[in-house]
């Protein structure tokens, strides 16, 4: 069999003609015979399952025993998830008590004011004075860098 870069044009585009053809013919075929039988068929996308609340419980459980297997221990034995502490059940007079706490401190803070419970917040700062003098000689000191920045011909520091 020749090599394409061996193959005259012409005998090139009688070859590409002959693919058209063929290709043309299996369209025909696969028509003709359904599309069922291509074997060119790109495959449907897998369902995705979801797997309800109960399921995903009976999987887990399930798998932690697996790997209590595994790890020489017995179902029972897996550590377990630390229960829930119980609630402490607060009194009617309790409660009353801290809602009317919490409503004067947020009446307090409405109206500018710090309430009794809430921190402190800390006084600010003054802003910083300097004496006559350290003005004067950081006056002087900026005279000085400008004056040997003009002697240099610089327009800027």
């Amino acid at each position: 069999m020749n090599t394409l870069i061996q193959l005259e044009p012409k005998q090139l585009r009688r070859a590409a003609d002959l693919q058209e053809t063929i290709l043309k013919l299996q369209d025909e075929l696969t028509e003709i015979l359904g599309a069922a039988e291509t074997p060119a068929e790109t495959p449907e996308p897998r369902k995705k399952y979801k797997f309800s609340a109960a399921a995903r419980a009976k999987m887990r459980k399930a798998q932690k025993e697996r790997w209590a297997k595994i790890k020489g221990e017995t179902a029972t034995e897996a550590p377990a998830k630390a229960e829930k502490k119980p609630r402490k059940m607060v009194s009617a007079a309790v409660r009353k008590a801290r809602s009317e706490r919490m409503k004067a401190m947020w009446a307090a803070r409405r109206m500018g004011k710090v309430a009794k419970t809430a921190p402190a917040k800390a006084e600010k700062k003054g802003k910083r004075k300097l004496s006559a003098a350290a003005r004067a000689a950081m006056a002087a000191a900026a005279k000085a860098r400008w004056a040997k920045a003009k002697a240099a011909g610089k327009k800027s520091l």
